[in-house]
């Protein structure tokens, strides 16, 4: 079982390390579900099979020393070595418990993410470390991401990471601004929604450290969700070659701007940095298969601890 076992964990080793030198498109999810079908398989083993044999090797010691009875030395020694797991197992079966719950939690509850890049600016920086509540809209089955429980409705306003459509393998991070069924309109800059155009309050001009330029700012608000955006007013308002995606039929392209019909059971979601931002106005519809859950806390920033909060 050893050399099983070394070539199992060495299989790990070699999709671990031909996906941190670009050689592959890992799926972490794939990789933590695997990995706990075989510890949990080496679990099992081990309490049903090689845990009796260490047992029964150590209660055969103990009677032989009853038999010849004289005290042998580093006798205790001699029945922990045999109790004790071989290095196969420890790195299997001993692993196990630890493993099954970063699965449980990362697959049901709360999920770590790491901001890349400054779409969403100025609501997430580059950098932040955010957690994302996977059972807000329902639970789904790990891997496969069929939804097995109901859950909360998507809302205008929730900043939300899903797989993006064009590569389920990359994860993004947007802000909800059109739901199934709406008419989202973003034409000379500003956002209208089934016709509405959403308020928008003037607030100081916002500086990009990752940019180092001063960009115009302003509080939006969504049905009731407020949060903030910066626009360049020097960036142009027409969506420089949006891409064929699915529904493309659904949207308007003109010098000023966009406006898409957002089909069934799809959203449409924008970055707050919304003159730097590929979103769907380039890329298209979210599908609700695709959104992993609801980002709500920022719980460090080592460059700026002041980003530390709540994700409004």
């Amino acid at each position: 079982m050893r050399w099983i076992t070394a070539l199992i964990l060495a299989g790990f080793v070699g999709y671990g390390a031909a996906w941190y030198w670009g050689q592959i498109d890992g799926n972490f999810e794939l990789l933590l579900f695997v990995a706990t079908v075989v510890t949990a398989v080496y679990w099992v083993a081990d309490r049903l099979v090689f845990l009796p044999q260490r047992r029964a090797a150590a209660t055969a010691l103990d009677a032989q020393q009853q038999q010849q009875g004289v005290a042998v030395p580093d006798a205790e020694a001699a029945r922990n070595a045999l109790l004790a797991q071989p290095w196969w197992l420890d790195w299997t079966a001993g692993l196990f418990p630890v493993i099954l719950v970063v699965f449980l939690l990362r697959s049901f509850v709360f999920e770590p993410f790491k901001i890349p890049s400054g779409s969403m600016i100025p609501t997430l920086h580059i950098g932040d470390l955010i957690l994302v509540n996977k059972f807000t809209y329902g639970l789904k089955l790990p891997v496969i991401f069929d939804r097995i429980t109901q859950g909360n409705p998507v809302r205008r306003g929730d900043v939300i990471v899903f797989r993006y459509p064009l590569n389920p393998k990359i994860d993004y991070i947007k802000r909800v601004v059109g739901l199934p069924g709406d008419t989202v309109a973003y034409l000379n800059k500003r956002l209208t929604i089934n016709g509405h155009e959403i308020p928008e309050t003037p607030l100081p001009e916002f500086f990009d450290d990752s940019t180092a330029q001063y960009f115009e700012q302003f509080r939006e608000d969504l049905d009731g969700h407020e949060h903030r955006i910066i626009l360049n007013p020097r960036a142009p308002t027409m969506i420089d070659q949006p891409g064929d995606f699915k529904y493309r039929d659904q949207c308007v392209y003109s010098i000023e701007g966009v406006t898409c019909k957002v089909p069934p059971g799809h959203y449409f979601a924008m970055g707050d940095n919304r003159d730097n931002s590929e979103d769907s106005r380039y890329w298209g519809f979210v599908p609700q298969r695709n959104i992993v859950g609801k980002a709500f806390f920022i719980w460090m920033n080592f460059s700026d601890l002041s980003q530390i909060g709540k994700i409004h």
